[in-house]
């Protein structure tokens, strides 16, 4: 029985703890949050903070073990790496990791490589960043250097605002880091989905397309996510040019063998725009869909890798079929009700079905994926079908919240 080290143990770790026991194998978990669900899912735990690379490194020592990995978390990411290369067990470059976990190091080195990309900066202060701010064309976005999945993401005209964004965005980022960008109008939906590399060759990837609040009335945070949905409505010629950039960046970086998060944007000239890619498996129940949507078990995969396992038998599969997963939100804070579904959509579309809240909580408007309340899986007959309900969700599923701090339009 191989002893494997998972960073984390929050709700969207559980398929990889479920995976791993499966497949026969030790799962150790680690956090500083005890009551984290997929804890107890593991064989151990220990409350020890991801972010703490030496108390890791001490941990991994103590119990001998033969692999480390984070699963869709964008923090634990560099530690894994680290404590990976210290070890000499299998990983990519923790130089290349930490550089494509930082915003700012990553627009830094694309740049440096000639990728497209917007002009940005990263700073540790509003005062930093507001002697700078008239080198930049408006709009820009505001973002932490190290979160993910649009938290503390904002997008201003104006230099009135700059204050308050900076302030949103440092407290979601463990580095107090931020960084400006100029702002990127997207041709279509932004790009999303998960690939893996072998020895360095991107050998599979499955490209979704970004769905966010931005359709909704009045959101919250127009960039908070709902969910990706497959295939990718891009036609064939973009992704194969955003596939030969994602395998240049690797080249670049020097990667191995591992699962990669991407989330990429396309202008209207049809520039490729790598805005993100995280060195792990994506959130939003992206390995899930995927396997649904092409039969590739990519966490399975991700767990070979992390045990130095070979995975030169994983193949580029096309997805067949049309495939979503969702976020639960709200755009009301208040008390939990209750959730109205649509009778046929219920019937002809959902496949899983999760909710993380009960009647009688206190949530909170949406603002990103840490304020979800559940999630689902569902499928659809046709593109046409999947991009009209992912993006008029409320005509099918509604939440009921009494006592709301923020009125609907």
């Amino acid at each position: 029985m191989k002893k494997l080290l998972l960073l984390g143990g929050d709700y969207y770790q559980i398929p990889a703890i479920k995976k791993a026991r499966e497949l026969g194998h030790c799962v150790i978990t680690c956090d500083y949050t005890e009551e984290n669900p997929g804890h107890q899912y593991a064989n151990e735990y220990y409350n020890v903070s991801y972010t703490d690379k030496e108390a890791i490194l001490g941990l991994a020592k103590s119990l001998k073990i033969d692999g480390i990995f984070c699963f869709s978390t964008d923090g634990a990411a560099p530690t894994a790496a680290y404590v990976a290369e210290k070890l000499g067990l299998a990983t990519n470059p923790y130089k290349s990791v930490e550089i494509v976990s930082n915003k700012d190091k990553f627009r830094a080195f694309l740049k440096e490589n000639n990728f497209n990309v917007p002009r940005a900066k990263g700073y540790h202060s509003y005062e930093e960043a507001k002697a700078d701010f008239h080198n930049y064309k408006m709009p820009v976005m505001i973002k932490p250097v190290d979160s993910s999945a649009s938290r503390g993401v904002s997008k201003i005209n104006s230099l009135d605002l700059l204050q308050e964004k900076v302030e949103i965005a440092l407290k979601f980022s463990q580095g107090k880091r931020f960084i400006i960008e100029e702002f990127v109008e997207n041709y279509g939906y932004q790009v999303e989905g998960d690939g893996f590399s072998v020895d360095g060759q991107l050998v599979f990837r499955c490209f979704a397309n970004g769905h966010f609040l931005s359709k909704s009335i009045n959101p919250v945070n127009p960039f908070a996510p709902t969910g990706p949905s497959w295939p990718s409505n891009m036609p064939e010629h973009i992704q194969k040019k955003i596939h030969d950039e994602i395998q240049r960046l690797l080249t670049l970086l020097n990667m191995k063998t591992g699962a990669y998060n991407f989330d990429i944007q396309i202008d209207d000239q049809e520039n490729i725009y790598l805005l993100d890619m995280g060195a792990r498996n994506g959130g939003h129940l992206i390995p899930l869909v995927t396997k649904y949507a092409t039969g590739v078990d990519m966490i399975e995969y991700t767990i070979k890798a992390a045990l130095g396992e070979d995975c030169r038998d994983l193949k580029m599969v096309e997805p067949h079929g049309y495939w979503s997963s969702y976020l639960l939100n709200s755009q009301n804070s208040g008390t939990f009700k209750g959730i109205e579904i649509d009778d046929e959509f219920k019937k002809n579309n959902i496949v899983e079905y999760d909710l993380t809240v009960k009647i009688g909580d206190k949530i909170s408007a949406y603002t990103g994926s840490h304020t979800k309340l559940g999630t689902m899986v569902l499928k659809f007959n046709s593109m046409e079908e999947m991009l009209e309900k992912m993006d008029n969700m409320a005509s099918w599923v509604k939440i009921i919240v009494e006592d709301s701090l923020v009125k609907n339009s």
